[in-house]
């Protein structure tokens, strides 16, 4: 199984459009930037699935030639699954509405009520190719297959984790909104968990994570008060759903016991200082064994 970083940003991406932070100003002058979260994962390097749907995903599939199409109008996506129903991690759905068939998306029950209701994208994506909405349930283990129901040699476990619901569904119930994922390759023994967004280090966590092949995990703030820290008028990483790296209990004292064999830092926002490789607190996830994740890093399991 091939896992492929194509976004290590959290929303807004690096730099960010509106925002004059030390990484963004930094990343401007150095002409640097990082696209918003999202995954590629394939059993074949045939066949691919995206994990999330990014604001990005032109860009990032453009930059990588696996996901190149292969014909007039063909693509080597052949599904999708998504963790949440984030802005962030679906609007990259309707720039795949040109797909010459429906697009296989997986998703728990209650991220395909949120994109049917209160952020309707697939009811609009139905004027276009459309979507194939397929159910994650909990704790199942899935096949995942393409439109003519092929399987793709990958299956997918989901567990809801620790988080809030969305910003525009606030009135939803937290636990339908996120999950993380384990995958795993039945030909290879291969296994990868990809957690991008968790308030805790807790059972469902362990259960998704423990002595995985690779983990990505949720690194979005280095610290609960860091938006507050930079000036920005916004709510603590904890009460936005994000278990800070950094602390006597962030994620980078909770994830080592874990056992995964590589453990690697996505939807990392652009304030956490682990952005710059010469920071305190690079040196301190380098040091704990943890890597940061880069746009384009591939693993192969």
């Amino acid at each position: 199984m091939r896992v492929v970083i194509l976004g290590s940003a959290a929303g807004g991406g690096v730099p960010q459009w509106n925002c004059g932070c030390r990484n963004c100003r930094a990343a401007r002058i150095a002409g640097l930037s990082r696209t918003q979260s999202s995954l590629a994962v394939s059993a074949d390097g045939e066949q691919w699935v995206l994990l999330n749907a990014s604001p990005d995903l032109r860009q990032q599939v453009a930059a990588h030639r696996a996901l190149w199409p292969r014909a007039l109008r063909e693509s080597p996506i052949a599904a999708v699954v998504l963790t949440d129903a984030e802005i962030d991690h679906t609007i990259g759905l309707m720039l795949l509405r040109e797909a010459a068939t429906r697009l296989p998306v997986y998703a728990p029950a209650g991220v395909t009520t949120l994109l049917s209701d209160h952020w309707p994208l697939f009811r609009v994506l139905t004027a276009y190719a459309g979507v194939d909405a397929r159910l994650l349930p909990d704790g199942d283990r899935v096949t995942l297959r393409d439109v003519a129901g092929r399987e793709l040699g990958i299956q997918c476990t989901a567990v809801p984790v620790a988080r809030r619901p969305p910003r525009y569904a606030r009135d939803a119930p937290a636990a339908c909104c996120d999950v993380g994922l384990r995958l795993e390759d039945p030909r290879s023994g291969g296994t990868f968990a990809y957690i991008p967004t968790a308030g805790a280090v807790d059972g469902a966590v362990r259960a998704l994570a423990t002595g995985v092949d690779l983990l990505c995990f949720d690194g979005t703030f280095w610290s609960d008060d860091e938006l507050q820290e930079a000036g920005i008028d916004a709510p603590s990483a904890r009460a936005m759903g994000h278990l800070p790296v950094g602390g006597s209990d962030g994620s980078l004292t909770a994830l080592p016991p874990l056992g995964a064999k590589r453990t690697v830092l996505v939807h990392i926002n652009n304030t956490n200082p682990i952005l710059d490789r010469a920071s305190p607190e690079c040196a301190r996830v380098e040091a704990a064994g943890i890597e940061v994740a880069e746009d384009g890093l591939e693993f192969d399991l």
